[in-house]
């Protein structure tokens, strides 16, 4: 039952992308295998012809797809829409937007491979047929090829079908001379150094490298329109008066006899252009509306340094409006004009700001938390802070929290921090008017970290839930799991010891006690979906890759059909 909410819509959608690349390369192939008007191209080429365009026509497909998934604009606007009419399970595919933007890009990768190696083929047959030279055909095919290859278009009576005039330079060369070969190599190193840079280490360890690279898409994307301009794969144009399946063996006979005049060709008229045109639009449309924003005026009222390398911005923007757990685009034309970084907002919609945490990782937020003046001890005024720009928010998993009964919040590190906002808000929710028609009835929270450094930052917040729980009676309500993964020694552990029967925790200082190591799934899951039979239960997660496929593997596992379902969300931005 979990299986198939989880991962069965993913799989149907991707089974229909790749039925769709599938169809798209078989009928592409066999037009140009079966179709009369590129006999005599076949004659010359062969078989790599098949091969090149439908690996093109597949090409022209995920160039329509791939700008789709990183309109943020556009995800968001759907995901609300979506919620007037649409279950939870069709929303949850839009979480996997980039998912699929790098599924796309590997598949233009094969085909371009494709695409490439099928044109050596053909540009080295080209050579070969114009010269004459033939060493597995009959010499009438021989005879055809040299008929084909000296028509030319000195003569208002004859048009080319081989694009090789000059046989006597070499390949390389003419792939150089020609707009097509320019334009393919200008394109393909693009997609070489945008996969390349799209790596998890580069964007982790070299954010800007891979931001600027990724911007390369645009000369990709002229690349590819102005291609096919030169019409260097051509078409018989005159196969009414000249067939090919009945002439094609007289060739010393052409323009004298009436069925055989000169077959006449002309260049395939581009069209990748049509396929990209609306997908450029729409994120031509996404990149006005970032500019618009960047233009808004964005006040940072207030820079707090926390433990750990982390400090928080609080900002204030005039009709700024969040939900729960949703991420912004941060930009400081101080540091760079062009970078935009993505981070959760820590803040709750019902805030008088909005925040973010930031850890200083990089150059960038290096920078940043200087141009803050973060580790200045007087307070510096409002004027003094440098400008900077806000794209957002945009719609995350997290929006959903209210649509189960339970919620199961998983964070990993700095992954925390959409919690913080999501924490906030279910609280103001719950006691406010509406609290009795709300349906989120129970919450746990695991924060798995891996010192007992990374706790402290949000020690407020949980202290502060601690006393709230207390004075109101609902203790019942949240409750929160923090496991230390490392940073212990033999004397810490005898402390722990020691103040083991105290009523509060002797390393955060919270009700609720640490746990050292890391959470056991198969004894977790279990036991809650004990403790909440035939419910439905929402499983949120923020953190690393590794962690995730086991928390989605046991939300698979532990799942009862008619019974308790753990529904897996991952956070993605």
């Amino acid at each position: 039952m979990s299986r198939f909410l989880n991962d069965v819509p993913r799989w149907i959608l991707i089974a229909f992308w790749i039925a769709g690349n599938i169809g798209m390369f078989v009928y592409a192939y066999l037009k140009y295998k079966n179709g009369i008007e590129y006999y005599y191209l076949r004659v010359l080429i062969g078989d790599a012809l098949c091969w090149a365009r439908a690996s093109a026509a597949c090409l022209n497909l995920n160039c329509m797809l791939i700008l789709i998934p990183v309109c943020r604009n556009l995800l968001s606007f759907l995901r609300g829409s979506l919620k007037l009419g649409c279950t939870k399970t069709i929303r949850r595919q839009l979480d996997k937007h980039i998912t699929f933007h790098r599924y796309i890009a590997y598949m233009i990768c094969l085909h371009t491979v494709i695409h490439i190696g099928a044109h050596v083929f053909n540009v080295e047959r080209m050579f070969v047929a114009h010269e004459g030279i033939s060493l597995t055909s009959p010499d009438k095919v021989k005879e055809l090829q040299s008929a084909l290859s000296i028509l030319d278009d000195r003569s208002t009576a004859q048009t080319y079908v081989n694009p090789v005039r000059d046989s006597s330079e070499s390949p390389s060369l003419f792939a150089l001379k020609s707009l097509a070969g320019v334009s393919g190599i200008i394109v393909t190193l693009a997609l070489i150094l945008m996969v390349s840079s799209s790596t998890e280490v580069i964007r982790r360890s070299y954010f800007e490298v891979f931001w600027f690279t990724h911007h390369l898409f645009a000369i990709f994307f002229i690349g590819i329109c102005i291609h096919g301009l030169q019409g260097i794969v051509r078409s018989q144009t005159n196969i009414d008066v000249h067939d090919p399946e009945f002439c094609h063996d007289k060739p010393d006979q052409w323009n004298q006899i009436p069925e055989c005049p000169i077959p006449q060709f002309a260049g395939s008229s581009p069209g990748t252009w049509q396929w990209v045109i609306g997908p450029m639009a729409l994120y031509f449309l996404e990149r006005c509306i970032r500019f618009f924003r960047s233009q808004q005026k964005v006040i940072i009222t207030k820079v707090v340094k926390h433990p750990s390398n982390v400090f928080e911005l609080q900002m204030k923007k005039k009709g700024f409006k969040m939900g729960p757990g949703q991420y912004i685009f941060l930009h400081c034309p101080k540091l760079s004009y062009f970078e935009w970084h993505p981070f959760t907002l820590t803040s709750a919609p019902d805030d008088d700001y909005f925040s973010v945490h930031i850890r200083r990782v990089g150059n960038w937020t290096n920078d940043l938390a200087k141009a803050c003046h973060v580790d200045e001890v007087e307070f510096k005024e409002t004027w003094k802070q440098p400008r900077v720009a806000v794209d957002g928010p945009f719609g995350t998993a997290t929006e959903d929290i209210f649509s189960y009964e339970v919620d199961i919040f998983v964070a990993a590190g700095i992954g925390v921090t959409p919690f913080a906002s999501v924490l906030k808000h279910i609280w103001y929710a719950k006691h406010t008017t509406n609290a009795a028609d709300m349906k989120l009835k129970k919450v746990y929270f695991f924060w798995i970290c891996p010192d007992m450094h990374a706790f402290e930052w949000l020690h407020d917040l949980l202290k502060y839930y601690d006393r709230q729980m207390a004075e109101t009676g609902s203790t019942d309500f949240l409750k929160y799991f923090v496991y230390l993964t490392r940073g212990w020694d033999r004397n810490l552990a005898k402390a722990i010891v020691l103040h083991d029967e105290e009523i509060y925790d002797p390393i955060t200082g919270l009700h609720q006690k640490t746990h050292y190591g890391r959470p056991n799934w198969d004894q977790i899951m279990p036991s809650i979906a004990k403790d909440h039979p035939r419910t439905k239960i929402g499983v949120f997660f923020c953190g690393p890759k590794v962690l995730s496929s086991t928390l989605h593997k046991a939300c698979n596992q532990h799942s009862i059909a008619g019974d308790t379902v753990f529904y897996y969300n991952k956070e993605n931005f």
